[in-house]
């Protein structure tokens, strides 16, 4: 298992040229918070508030970052923030095989190996996978070998009509989950790449999988929504988890994501196992 270096172009949260005025307040409107509110989280006034977003005031940077720490802007977009208002980016992008980022790699990587066989991986902000266990390996056969082709894509493998989709058997249940977290994130982040991810996997036709049809009811009581997905004559099930970093202060850090498959039922716990004995 080796970690790839990615790069992903995320777009700035409004139009370059505006200034930082505009982006403050399309940020804080995007949060539905009001100027008041903002002015007493971030030990302001509103009047000054007010007069930062028409312009009337240039922030310092210290303000620049405080109103983006309380307005939940990502890392990516604070810099940009910065760069409106006339000042230097405050946190680096460095490139996932940089030796300074040699603990973060060994990290990852003990992380995701310590979790077999139960599938995990790691993805960027634009759902390459920079990461994989071999757990991820087992969900991935009979996938054709164009659609392994590096980089590969978290998004595209799971979706695409000759990727994972006809095995997955509740596939319109995690179709619609899998694109209502992408439109989620494109309102967050406002990135080009992203879209055009979006628009392409949603493209995709969707199938009726395999057995949807008139396959019972299972009768286990998931406790979230699962991923069914059939594999060596048998079907599996997997409730996912996304873990991300702590206050990050690296563009690249702070935009990897970790997702683990945990089985959802006992049969595919002791499936999983037995594979790995």
């Amino acid at each position: 298992m080796t970690i790839v270096p990615t790069a992903t172009d995320t777009a700035a949260a409004a139009p370059a040229g505006r200034g930082v005025g505009p982006l403050l307040r399309a940020w804080r409107e995007r949060r539905r918070v009001s100027q008041l509110e903002l002015a007493l989280r971030a030990d302001s006034s509103a009047r000054h508030i007010s007069f930062i977003e028409t312009g009337r005031s240039r922030p310092s940077e210290e303000m620049v970052l405080r109103l983006a720490e309380h307005l939940d802007v990502p890392v990516r977009e604070r810099n940009s923030l910065l760069l409106a208002a006339g000042y230097a980016p405050h946190y680096p992008e460095t490139p996932l095989d940089d030796p300074a980022l040699d603990a973060l790699r060994e990290g990852l990587e003990r992380l995701i190996q310590g979790y077999e066989p139960y599938p995990a991986l790691v993805v960027d902000a634009g759902y390459t996978v920079v990461a994989a266990n071999r757990g991820i390996t087992m969900l991935l056969d009979g996938v054709p070998e164009s659609l392994l082709q590096p980089p590969l894509n978290a998004m595209r493998l799971t979706l695409h009509p000759q990727g994972m989709a006809p095995r997955i058997r509740n596939l319109n249940e995690w179709r619609g989950h899998l694109l209502a977290q992408m439109e989620r994130q494109i309102a967050l982040h406002r990135s080009e790449p992203l879209r055009a991810l979006y628009e392409e996997v949603a493209a995709y036709p969707a199938p009726q999988a395999a057995g949807d049809e008139d396959e019972p009811a299972p009768s286990v009581p998931y406790f979230a929504l699962p991923m069914r997905i059939e594999h060596d004559g048998r079907v599996l099930s997997f409730v996912s988890s996304i873990s991300t970093f702590n206050t990050p202060m690296d563009v690249t850090v702070s935009e990897l994501a970790i997702e683990t498959f945990l089985p959802a039922d006992p049969a595919t716990a002791k499936y999983l196992h037995a594979l790995g004995d």
